[in-house]
């Protein structure tokens, strides 16, 4: 058995948690790896990159491997990219490296790899400072409390279940963006810190590496601010080794700053306004169910304010719900704060009641099941016809969608709802004493629902959020002979499908005049200039009003 380790600082405070030796079993590891695979795996095949954020990195990805834009300063159609390149190389050298698969394909897998990381990281981040004294279990006069290291590992079962029950996390956690860089990062500098007193050169290292990434991929000043607050917490550290980190913080924060001005990622990004109805709104469903418990831990260890298993996590989650504020509720931003939020909730495990418990656990039975019904319906009526509602909702909102069958991601579905059958079974029969066991329903739900979505619905999903249709759409008015698309003034996402799906050399820099271009996208609230004559107008499928449509032009 390894003791905890001792803080001789430390004042004799009571502790909340009151945790018997069988409460502290751990997650069954075959199942934690599969319940890991159904989150991180779908999406990452069959599907073209996604309008907006997802569309737009991966439009600087390609055209760094294509050789349309140097490594150094990535671009799309002549508009280079904000922040550092670090996101954009990773996809980059997986489209060159797996020439074989498609790029979209190629470019997400690093993601993928990315997302396992973070998930990683949150669980030894919060297995290391659920090992401090402080963090421990009230002590039995009898004996039988739970031990250190197995109390340790039942808690980051449940910080790992928190993580992948966040809503937030659900979507922007399987795009291939900066922000999802920008996540490892964070993960793995709560890791550095809350490892700092058990391992010694595995900490220094993650904070070395950890701060100058995250400036690398656009966030530099809450690598700053990270860094900071992370020195002045090591400085007050009654643990020699945290002491000890303080020079490789340092040294990580000057990393940090070199990194971002050899990138040119500093920007202003702030908003003067302030609006609290949104960000409630915002913080409400994004931090969902990690939010409400991590505020319990914030009360019930409030005694334990200042002890290193609150204080590491709460300084990762301030910096990052600063930085949501000040830009306008930017979930983007507060997608920072969702590893120590789940390292929070899980510290409010041992302190819940069973009335809390059933609560959360009845909840999560009637939503995810009724969100999984709903999600069997839609699909029984796409590909019969039965119920007809549906399939007409479907057909009004993809215009010209063709239902596609396929019994392998079929099957896929089958065995996870018989998978979260067995769950459900399992969590309301009686005598679970686990400590993770609240969140075994969030948990799995989400990965449920994250599966049949990525499954059963993909293609319409696909049809809706693609730009592959418009571009399909536009492609028989273009010549063969055209050598580029003037399209100023349009959206990076957009430039970005036509360099890829259309496969032309896009100018959107400077007037249509400057371009030399024979052929330009404008949209349909723009005035036809003079010398220019109209050659077709399109639309998106998913654009009923028809505002967002598309005219090609031809200067005459």
């Amino acid at each position: 058995m390894i003791p905890p380790l001792q803080d001789p600082e430390r004042v004799n405070l009571p502790s909340p948690a009151i945790v018997a030796e069988r409460s502290a079993e751990r997650l069954p590891r075959l199942a934690l790896i599969l319940l890991c695979a159904a989150y991180v795996l779908p999406g990452v095949f069959g599907r073209d990159p996604w309008r907006n954020a997802d569309l737009t990195a991966f439009g600087f990805m390609a055209s760094i491997a294509e050789g349309r834009a140097p490594w150094w300063q990535p671009a799309i159609a002549g508009i280079p990219a904000e922040g550092g390149p670090l996101p954009y190389w990773l996809g980059a050298l997986a489209i060159k490296a797996l020439p074989f698969l498609s790029a979209p394909l190629a470019a997400r897998l690093p993601y993928a790899l990315v997302l396992v990381g973070v998930l990683i990281a949150v669980w030894y981040a919060c297995f290391h400072l659920a090992r401090t004294e402080a963090a421990q279990p009230v002590a039995f006069a009898f004996g039988g409390e739970a031990q250190a290291v197995d109390y340790a590992r039942a808690l980051a079962d449940g910080a790992l279940l928190a993580l992948m029950a966040s809503l937030g996390l659900l979507r922007l956690g399987h795009e291939t963006t900066p922000e999802l860089v920008q996540l490892l990062a964070v993960s793995g500098y709560l890791y550095g810190l809350a490892a700092a007193p058990f391992r010694r050169i595995a900490s220094r290292v993650a904070v070395l590496i950890a701060l100058p990434a995250l400036a690398a991929s656009g966030a530099p000043t809450v690598a700053c601010l990270l860094g900071m607050l992370g020195v002045l917490l090591n400085h007050r550290s009654s643990y020699r080794e945290a002491k000890d980190q303080r020079v490789w913080l340092l040294g990580a924060l000057t990393l940090a700053v070199l990194a971002a001005w050899a990138f040119n990622a500093w920007a202003w990004r702030v908003q003067a306004e302030l609006r609290i109805k949104p960000l409630l709104s915002l913080l409400a469903w994004f931090c969902w169910p990690s939010g409400p418990m991590a505020l319990w831990t914030l009360w019930s260890w409030r005694r334990h304010r200042m002890r290193r298993h609150i204080t590491v996590p709460f300084i990762a989650l301030l910096v990052p719900l600063l930085a949501c504020i000040t830009m306008d509720s930017s979930d983007r931003a507060l997608l920072l704060a969702l590893p120590s939020l789940a390292i929070l909730a899980a510290f409010a495990l041992p302190t819940l009641s069973r009335g809390f418990s059933a609560a959360v656990d009845w909840f999560s039975v009637f939503f995810f099941s009724a969100a999984a019904l709903f999600f069997w319906v839609y699909y029984v009526s796409l590909h019969t016809g039965w119920p007809a509602q549906p399939l007409t909702n479907m057909r009004r909102l993809a215009d010209g969608l063709v239902p596609q069958f396929n019994i392998g991601t079929l099957a896929l579905a089958i065995t996870a709802t018989l998978a979260w059958l067995a769950l459900v079974r399992w969590r309301t029969a009686r005598h679970r004493h686990a400590l993770w066991k609240s969140l075994a329903l969030p948990g799995g739900g989400v990965a449920l629902g994250w599966l049949l979505t990525m499954s059963l619905l993909l293609p319409p999903l696909d049809y809706a959020l693609s730009d592959s249709p418009v571009v399909a759409r536009l492609k028989p008015h273009v010549p063969a002979d055209v050598n580029c698309l003037a399209a100023p003034g349009q959206s990076l996402p957009l430039l970005a499908a036509m360099e890829w799906h259309g496969g032309w050399r896009m100018r959107a820099t400077g007037t249509l005049a400057d371009t030399g271009c024979s052929h330009a996208i404008i949209g349909i609230a723009h005035a036809v200039p003079s010398g220019w004559t109209v050659v077709a107008q399109v639309r998106r499928p998913t654009d009923r009003s028809g505002a967002g449509s598309l005219v090609l032009i031809r200067r005459q």
